[in-house]
């Protein structure tokens, strides 16, 4: 049985998952007993991306270093819930990684966040998406932090709340500026308190489940946005959850495959109880 799972839901981005995968085949995480990472893509495109010569290339990689690599042709396209409940079903480890197709990943970054989430025993742990591009626009109104002093807790953060602001630190290059400013590194973390963290979310398996992982996509019409978001905030309601400096993964910047943002989906169904931890 793996340790981790890394689960990717993909559409019309072969090239850009190439790249994702890529970056996954360098990683050093060391897991207990030596057991490689299983890698589990859901397939929304119009063209199956097990086609796409560059990810047949990149996938062989993957498998010669030992990891189980599986191509889920995943249709018809009920929404993105959906098809991140599809793949939280195929999941079969005790930590879980949700990776967006469009990253690239420091060779460190697995290893970081599989060890901060066994040491935290939170919820999640986040690696949030840096955009490179806008490295130049400093932006210090947008870059407060609230650095978790002891062991993370479980926080209630809900729509409009003061907490939803703390969005901010994870827009442009914001972070890059933050980390480097504090002197982290892969050998130097800190976990801080967020309203979400978007792109690489490591999930512990059951504390996921035990929310309801992204069962509520029954009650969300097929065009929405924010399931992730939801999802976080109802672990991180009972459990805790927390974003990681550094973060060494960095955003494509490609085009959405999600133009349609009008039903957002922590803005239309509830975050859930106050918080609690449970055993």
């Amino acid at each position: 049985m793996p340790t981790l799972d890394v689960l990717i839901p993909t559409c019309d981005r072969p090239a850009a998952l190439a790249v994702t995968l890529t970056s996954l085949s360098a990683q050093t995480l060391a897991a207990p007993g030596g057991t490689p990472f299983r890698v589990v893509v859901s397939d929304q495109g119009e063209a199956p991306v097990a086609d796409a010569g560059e990810l047949r290339a990149v996938v062989r990689v993957l498998r010669a270093h030992g990891h189980e690599v599986v191509l889920h042709r995943h249709l018809p396209r009920r929404g993105l819930a959906e098809q991140r409940h599809f793949l939280l079903e195929q999941a079969r480890a005790d930590q879980l990684l949700f990776l967006d197709d469009d990253l690239l990943l420091e060779p460190w970054v697995v290893a970081q966040m599989t060890a901060a989430l066994a040491q935290q025993g939170c919820g999640f742990v986040g690696s949030a998406v840096i955009g490179l591009s806008l490295v130049d626009s400093v932006r210090p109104h947008q870059q407060r932090v609230e650095l978790w002093p002891g062991r993370v807790e479980p926080e209630l953060v809900e729509h409009g709340s003061h907490a939803w602001q703390r969005h901010e630190l994870h827009n442009a290059a914001n972070l890059w500026h933050v980390q480097r400013a504090l002197g982290l590194g892969p050998a130097a973390t800190r976990c801080y308190k967020v309203a979400w963290v978007g792109g690489c979310v490591l999930y512990d398996a059951a504390k996921l489940r035990a929310v309801g992982g992204f069962g509520f996509w029954t009650e969300l019409p097929r065009e929405h946005c924010g399931e992730d978001v939801l999802a976080q905030l109802r672990v991180m309601a009972r459990f805790g959850g927390c974003g990681l400096m550094p973060s060494g993964v960095y955003h494509l910047e490609l085009p959405t495959t999600v133009p349609n943002r009008e039903v957002d989906a922590p803005r239309v169904l509830p975050v859930g109880p106050a918080p609690s931890r449970v055993p």
